[in-house]
């Protein structure tokens, strides 16, 4: 059998950028996109269900992730993807300052079926790359990093784009500004990877050894053994409803605070939004993140379900409090956002603690997975239909909504907790 040999180049030269590099499109797909067409004049409905559909290939990048395992490498894969990624968003800069709405939406769907892929031959060159002292020696700062795209691609970059709107007057031209900048920053990274990147002797195409046929054979096999665990359609109810307040409200978060206060919205501007909801509020998530970590590393995930539950759920009325009272003061509305992205962060441990739950087994690798096709898919649903509702219901109807379905939040975590084993 051969030996593996990992990596000698140090993981400071590669894991930070590369997670960094892994989120800024995500972001660009999932939260860039809803805000600039917003901006340029699109109703809520439409909005809500292309920005929604555009998450797809969150949702089925388990169908083909076997196949980056036998084709090329995932180093590969890797540049191929960021190079991609770089030619779709530099594209979408011309096509926003051209006008052209469909062409946009098209590179915005190449963007994200690039970064679904990207994520896949990442976290598995991660684990080649790297072996078990630095694989626990770097999850954090793999994780660190994403954290800081994920504050850079929804704070500083919707900050940058609403400045240049209020300095020039001119949306597209200031998202178009945006898009080359966010491109200029893709390219360096993309480049600096050819060469930082290294070479390890297991990331090599699998094709020698193992056909299309005996993956496809694979992958079948932990997809049809996953619907055979136990308390599987209890799970799957769980990873689609435990989430469903923040899945109607998220893409509606915008909308609400850029609309006029006559037609129910907070009147802010594009930058506002970037500071308050973009930085603010994703720090507060990420400390709700922390917290919810430490709070079930210390007592468990069964007695911690229901305060995470309560404190994902119950912070939505934040909203529906502004959609009433329309506050004018941005502390006020910072407060609120900050309040109800901690609780999210803070519940969200619960979702992905129990998904490592439920995925423990010989196969839990690829279990994992699908369980990540239903995460996404929970938010992908609701949001099909959100604009809609929002426009026929107004938004103190909406928000009303959003409370509502925070019953479906409280019935699976109540028969979920029942079926965890004592810790």
């Amino acid at each position: 059998m051969e030996r593996q040999t990992y990596s000698n180049k140090t993981p400071w030269l590669w894991v930070p950028t590369l997670y960094f590099i892994e989120g800024i499109p995500y972001f660009i797909v999932n939260t860039i996109s809803l805000i600039m067409f917003k901006d340029m004049g699109m109703d809520n409905g439409t909005l809500a269900l292309l920005t929604s559909l555009i998450s797809l290939p969150w949702v089925v990048k388990p169908l083909w992730s076997p196949f980056v395992d036998i084709f090329k490498s995932k180093r590969w894969w890797i540049i191929c993807m960021q190079f991609v990624m770089l030619a779709a968003v530099a594209l979408t800069a011309a096509s926003v300052r051209l006008s052209t709405f469909s062409v946009t939406l098209i590179l915005f769907i190449i963007a994200a079926f690039a970064s679904a892929t990207h994520d896949i031959a990442a976290d598995g060159f991660y684990m080649i790359a790297l072996d078990k002292r630095n694989q626990s020696a770097f999850v954090g700062i793999r994780s660190t990093f994403y954290r800081i795209a994920s504050v850079f691609g929804q704070g500083v970059l919707v900050v940058m784009a609403g400045l240049m709107e209020r300095r020039f007057g001119d949306i597209p031209a200031a998202w178009s500004l945006t898009m080359i900048i966010s491109a200029a920053i893709l390219g360096l990274f993309t480049v600096y990877h050819l060469f930082a990147l290294p070479k390890p002797s297991e990331d090599r195409s699998a094709g020698e050894v193992r056909t299309v046929a005996d993956v496809v054979k694979e992958f079948g096999g932990a997809f049809a053994s996953f619907f055979k665990k136990d308390g599987v359609w209890l799970a799957i109810a769980f990873m689609l409803l435990y989430r469903l307040p923040e899945a109607f409200s998220v893409k509606m978060l915008f909308p609400f605070f850029k609309d006029t206060v006559e037609v129910g919205g907070l009147g802010f501007t594009t930058d506002m939004y970037g500071i308050v909801y973009g930085t603010f509020g994703v720090v507060a998530l990420l400390a709700g993140g922390i917290a919810g970590g430490v709070a079930a590393a210390r007592h468990g995930l069964r007695r911690c379900l229901w305060p995470m539950a309560l404190a994902l759920a119950l912070p939505c009325s934040v909203y529906l409090y502004m959609s009433i009272a329309q506050p004018e003061s941005i502390w006020v509305v910072g407060a609120c956002v900050v309040l109800d992205q901690f609780g999210y962060g803070f519940g969200f441990s619960a979702y992905m603690l129990y998904m490592m739950h439920f995925s423990q087994g010989p196969l839990k690798t690829s279990h994992y997975a699908i369980c990540t096709a239903f995460m996404a898919l929970s938010m992908m649903l609701p949001g099909l239909v959100a604009g809609y509702l929002q426009e026929a219901m107004g938004y103190v109807g909406f928000f009303i909504l959003v409370m509502i379905c925070c019953i479906a939040t409280f019935c699976v975590t109540f028969f979920v907790q029942r079926r965890l084993p004592q810790e």
